[in-house]
């Protein structure tokens, strides 16, 4: 209860999970209030997601009480928690490609007239979610080949026709541009003076400062501290969910060679989603793409990779033109492509780590066609060691943490000793401590005189990292900046031309 004598919509107290003999939620409490946004933070592993799953239904506790509107809840599946009014947003995109987007966004809903679909009002109802969004795209569109920044705008769009009392968003602006988290931002405005609660899980310290009223701080499985306000330094965030004092997120870049490694020579898409665009890349350079969502960098880089079709133009590696026309193309002249979506583009999930990192060098590990699964346990276990994953060669990739999942893509792509690295969003839904790591080994790659590209929607990031940035807006490249050069401002002002 609250000083003026409010009671909190949700409580928990005491929660606590095992599976098995590993204990990973130690007696959490935490209340939230109606029309309050908490923001629960932490590292990968710290709980957060567990918690979130406690709440929502899709696990249940093995100790410890909940109550929800001033009575005890203990609901046994989402779809009961979603009847009570609690809603969950989850990070990873649980969209169906071969729905349409209003069938998605109703799925298991469906409104009905008289027994049957009610098609009409199903439609009607998710165009209205999706204007609150800004999104301009018809309801009546498969999911199939949407973009991963509009596939989360779907979910959120299906989370605000629930009408919930209480929502819980995990990581939802991870794929979003500014604009698109502006927007967001507005309807979790407007939920909070409908007496909304919002549990908000978010990497992006600085938009907590932005949309949080209180933050709740947790490592290992326990609530470590809570701030009473979101206006606290960001250090002190990073230092209480890291349990250490953080000198430094990016370390130093060094100095690139003059040797130009790649170029791209008025490269344009086959899809239309990029044109006329002309950059060098030096030996040793990092060089960072950035622009607002849908500006094209994503698609420049998997043309670059092989992956999407070039109408026109050049990629020359060391002076020679290797223009890809697949992957393949790309991969044999010593381009590879870490992608944006790791789980769904990056991981066989279902497969070992040892499996997935032995899948994109099969001329190293079966050199004479011939397979065993020694040499390829000992190729892995080589890699994973020497890239900091935390996890062993036989564990399944769904097993690991977002960030050991980067580390795998990273692994198996770098285990080629390519010339050129391209990261698409490299710590995207990745907490603080693993987008260190990612850091340090992209400035090790500099160092050895591997050229990279790093695509991201997170400024701080590209400017931490990059020796010069390219911004891109609208498919066109509008402007190339040197690091001394570069900041929010001076990339806003080229991304919005």
């Amino acid at each position: 209860m609250t000083s003026d004598g409010k009671l909190p919509i949700l409580s928990l107290r005491d929660i606590k999970k095992s599976y098995g003999p590993i204990q990973v939620l130690h007696g959490i409490d935490l209340d939230v209030y109606a029309g309050e946004v908490v923001a629960l933070l932490g590292e990968n592993g710290a709980g957060k997601s567990t918690v979130s799953n406690v709440i929502s239904g899709t696990v249940r506790p093995s100790s410890g009480l909940m109550r929800w509107q001033g009575a005890p809840f203990a609901p046994a599946s989402p779809r009961e928690a979603l009847e009570a009014g609690v809603g969950m947003i989850h990070q990873e995109l649980l969209l169906l490609p071969h729905l349409s987007i209003a069938e998605n966004i109703f799925v298991g809903r469906y409104p009905t007239k008289a027994g049957i679909v009610d098609r009409k009002a199903m439609e009607e109802r998710a165009e209205i979610g999706l204007q609150r969004l800004g999104l301009d795209v018809s309801p009546r569109r498969l999911v199939a080949g949407l973009s991963t920044a509009n596939q989360q705008l779907i979910e959120i769009a299906k989370a605000l026709t629930l009408n919930a009392r209480l929502l819980i968003l995990d990581e939802p602006t991870a794929a979003l541009g500014g604009d698109e988290t502006t927007k967001l931002f507005e309807q979790i405005a407007q939920l909070k003076a409908d007496g909304v609660g919002i549990i908000y899980i978010s990497h992006r310290l600085e938009e907590i400062k932005r949309i949080a009223d209180r933050i709740v701080v947790m490592r290992d499985g326990e609530k470590v501290q809570e701030f009473a306000s979101a206006d606290v330094p960001v250090r002190s965030i990073v230092e209480a969910m890291v349990g250490r004092s953080l000198d430094r997120m990016f370390p130093a870049i060094p100095m690139p060679q003059p040797e130009t490694v790649l170029e791209v020579k008025d490269l344009s898409s086959a899809l239309g989603s990029f044109s006329g665009i002309n950059f060098k890349v030096q030996k040793g350079e990092i060089f960072g793409i950035a622009g607002l969502v849908g500006a094209g960098r994503t698609e420049l880089v998997r043309a670059i990779a092989g992956v999407d079709p070039i109408a026109s133009g050049q990629v020359l590696l060391n002076g020679s033109e290797i223009t890809p026309r697949k992957p393949q193309d790309a991969i044999r002249h010593g381009i590879v492509l870490v992608p944006e979506d790791r789980k769904q583009q990056g991981l066989v999930l279902q497969h070992s780590i040892a499996n997935n990192i032995a899948y994109a060098n099969m001329n190293e590990v079966a050199p004479s066609g011939w397979i065993t699964a020694r040499r390829v346990a000992s190729f892995a276990q080589a890699n994973i060691a020497k890239f900091g994953v935390k996890g062993q060669s036989h564990q399944n990739a769904d097993e690991m943490s977002g960030g050991n999942q980067q580390k795998v893509v990273i692994a198996k792509w770098l285990a080629r000793n390519p010339k050129v690295v391209v990261l698409d969003e490299p710590t995207r839904g990745i907490d603080v401590g693993a987008r260190a790591s990612i850091y340090d080994i992209i400035v090790g790659l500099a160092a050895q005189g591997v050229s990279v590209i790093v695509v991201s929607s997170d400024l701080e990031e590209v400017l931490g990292v990059s020796n010069r940035v390219m911004v891109m807006a609208q498919g066109k490249q509008s402007g190339i900046l040197a690091r001394g050069e570069a900041n929010d401002v001076s990339i806003m002002e080229l991304a919005t031309l």
